[in-house]
Parts: C-alpha cells; sequence; structure tokens
C-alpha cells in the first residue's frame, strides 16, 4: 500500500454499500465491523435509536484491538421508519413480504446518523430523506424477495439495486438511503481536518 493510500480512518461497518460509498469521496479507509445489540430500547425515541447505535458502533470499533492504531474511527446506521416505527432487517420471507406491503404506496423516512471519534471527540450528524413507494403488488413483492436483495436491507429494499423500480420519489440524501450520506459524512471530515479525494483512493 503506497503512503498516498494509507487508511486515515476506520469504518466501523462491513457494509460493501458503505465502502463504496467511502471510497467515492476519496477517502482510504479499514473497515472492521462492529458487533453490538443493535435493538431499540423501551420508550427510546426513533432518531435517538439511531443517533445512539451509529456513537456505540464507532465506541465499539475504537475501543478494540482492531481500533487501537489511533485512526479515527467512523460509525454510522441507517434506519426505515414508517410513522414512528423502525422497519429494520427483515428476518425472513414473510417478515420481507409484510414489510414491503406496509411501505406499499406510501412515504416513509430513511434516518441515517454518522458519529466519527478521534482525537477531537466525537462529531455527529443526522440525515433524514423521504421516501415514497408507489403501489406494489403480491406477486412482485414475492419475485422481489426472490431475487435475494432484500436479505439484510433495512426496510427490506435497495435503492440502488432492483428496489429502485418501486420508488417514485426521493426528496433527500440518495446516498443516505444506501448507507451513509456523503454531504454530512463530508462535513465531518473537515471538521476533524480530514482530506477527501485523496491520490490513489479509488
Amino acid at each position: 500500500m503506497s503512503a498516498s493510500s494509507a487508511p486515515q480512518l476506520i469504518l466501523a461497518s462491513a457494509s460493501p454499500r458503505r465502502r463504496q460509498l467511502l471510497w467515492q469521496l476519496g477517502v482510504p479507509h479499514q473497515a472492521v465491523a462492529a458487533d453490538i445489540d443493535e435493538r431499540r430500547l423501551p420508550g427510546e425515541v426513533a432518531v435517538q435509536c439511531v443517533q445512539r447505535l451509529a456513537r456505540q458502533k464507532a465506541e465499539r470499533v475504537r475501543a478494540s484491538a482492531d481500533g487501537a492504531a489511533g485512526l479515527p474511527v467512523l460509525g454510522a446506521d441507517t434506519e426505515v421508519l414508517l410513522d414512528d416505527e423502525l422497519l429494520g432487517k427483515p428476518a425472513d420471507r414473510e417478515h420481507a413480504l409484510q414489510m414491503l406491503a406496509q411501505l406499499s404506496g406510501r412515504t416513509h423516512r430513511v434516518v441515517t446518523a454518522v458519529t466519527l471519534i478521534g482525537a477531537q471527540g466525537a462529531l455527529a450528524q443526522l440525515c433524514e430523506s423521504e421516501v415514497r413507494f408507489r403501489d406494489l403488488s403480491a406477486d412482485e413483492c414475492a419475485r422481489y424477495w426472490e431475487s435475494g436483495e432484500p436479505r439484510g436491507k433495512a426496510g427490506g429494499y435497495a435503492i440502488q439495486g432492483f428496489g429502485a423500480a418501486f420508488i417514485a420519489e426521493l426528496r433527500g440524501s440518495y446516498s443516505s438511503v444506501m448507507g451513509l450520506p456523503l454531504f454530512e459524512v463530508a462535513h465531518l471530515l473537515r471538521q476533524a481536518g480530514l482530506p477527501i479525494w485523496q491520490p490513489g483512493a479509488a
């Protein structure tokens, strides 16, 4: 690895989508999965849950052996909210079809929180977007599940994949719905004095 592409931070995520987006900013990084309990606490406001999880992911990786190299750690959490319900990731086929039926013909919120923890302390940003689905038939929801794409996706769909065919309108950040809001991440990096668009970070 050349000096120009040496990691400047650790991404507290195993998500290939988040890695792809961070490379899009030209940020050399390492990825370390954060093993935390992602369940919502009793009585916790949905947005506060997303913010807490993003921070906990960054804290867990920074405290681990993998995060002890002194590099800043970026944590992120993305959740799909319908009213105040966190839809989470589908547990199985039935759960995924239930989620898609709930989203059909309605507008939902996608909230992504990001936290950067480094020598400067913790810096945080929140991005909220609105996504409107067209009406979905039971047959196409079933075929979408068979594509394999809904597995492991918040809300049971991926905006960057086949799920784009469901989306009638997006108000907000496309990259945030994918899992990492690039405008907000770039702002955090500027605050921390970390450059973007680095040579060799392709």
